[in-house]
């Protein structure tokens, strides 16, 4: 009886189908299918995908016409009859426990709807930027943490994933868009309660390249994330702020400003700025950051992108006693 079904949408991708498709059959893990869904490849991409599927029982090949890895991805995992769907990327690479890891952790933990993996990352390490954004990730595992960060950054590389079906069709797939579907899923899933982990292993090796879509797609700007982001945002604070619909903004430069503003679309009132430069100070409603009483007065989002600032804000805040979640979110 099969358990899983990997679902690998592909794109011109011939120079790495192979190994991807690969690494995936030799899991120590045995009772899965490979569902490979071609998305109008011109190269020789399906070709490939034909000759494994006429040699392996396990592996099938379907067609999606509409562009878009979304659309490819829904195909698949909505064509599986199995309990588990894990998601794969032609460019990528599954290390051999991956998939019976994921498996055991979503049987013993019934409470838990979707697991990622840590990852190797590889490609060019003088792209400082995906690096460290690798690193900052692999350090968030635990649900908890997972669910506080979530709207910093994508906290779960999605080709990593595996989630029960009964989950996605109960709260949806990843849905087409001018935005980066693979956050929405995240940030809807996790808005509807829904509770989402990572094993500490770096079980998945994810490779960088000029053509991957986080680099070449507009979906994938900072812009389109904001604006993906907001709505859940103002969704949380609705929830968790008891100063709702107020809330204070850590960032007073043009970038926070413009960034944090989106929230009033959604009845949010931004109360006061606060910042560490004495030029913006003399802006009005400005605050300085050593004036800020200690936590329970203020709901607190930090909008400052500046590399570094992410942890120092979170140090200073948690020392006048702010709790993450609770009094105060990182957004940039």
């Amino acid at each position: 009886m099969l358990n899983i079904s990997v679902i690998l949408p592909f794109y011109n991708a011939e120079n790495t189908l192979a190994r991807a498709v690969n690494s995936i059959l030799n899991q120590t893990f045995k009772e899965f299918e490979i569902i490979l869904v071609n998305n109008n490849s011109t190269d020789k991409s399906r070709k490939i995908a034909e000759k494994y599927s006429e040699k392996f029982n396990n592996i099938l090949l379907l067609d999606e016409k509409k562009q878009g890895v979304a659309n490819a991805s829904n195909t698949g995992m909505k064509y599986a009859q199995t309990k588990y769907i894990a998601r794969m990327d032609a460019d990528d690479v599954s290390h051999k426990e991956r998939i019976e890891k994921q498996f055991q952790f979503l049987e013993e933990n019934s409470g838990i709807d979707l697991v990622g993996t840590k990852v190797n990352y590889i490609g060019n390490e003088g792209n400082s930027g995906f690096k460290t954004y690798v690193d900052l990730t692999n350090d968030i595992c635990n649900i908890k943490d997972i669910s506080i960060n979530r709207f910093s950054e994508l906290q779960i590389i999605n080709p990593t994933i595996m989630f029960r079906k009964a989950t996605a069709e109960k709260y949806g797939y990843y849905k087409h868009g001018n935005f980066p579907e693979d956050y929405e899923f995240f940030l809807r899933w996790l808005n509807a309660g829904r509770k989402l982990a990572k094993l500490p292993e770096h079980l998945f090796d994810w490779y960088d390249s000029e053509t991957r879509l986080t680099r070449t797609d507009e979906n994938y700007s900072f812009d389109a994330f904001y604006e993906t982001k907001t709505p859940y945002l103002a969704k949380y604070l609705q929830k968790n702020n008891p100063f709702h619909p107020k809330v204070a903004i850590w960032g007073a430069g043009k970038k926070s400003k413009k960034r944090a503003n989106l929230l009033t679309n959604y009845g949010i009132e931004i109360d006061f700025y606060i910042d560490i430069s004495a030029k913006k100070l003399k802006q009005q409603n400005c605050l300085y950051y050593q004036e800020l009483p200690v936590g329970g007065e203020h709901f607190i989002l930090s909008y400052v992108s500046n590399r570094g600032a992410k942890h120092l804000i979170r140090k200073f805040l948690t020392d006048k006693k702010y709790t993450e979640g609770k009094d105060f979110l990182i957004i940039a």
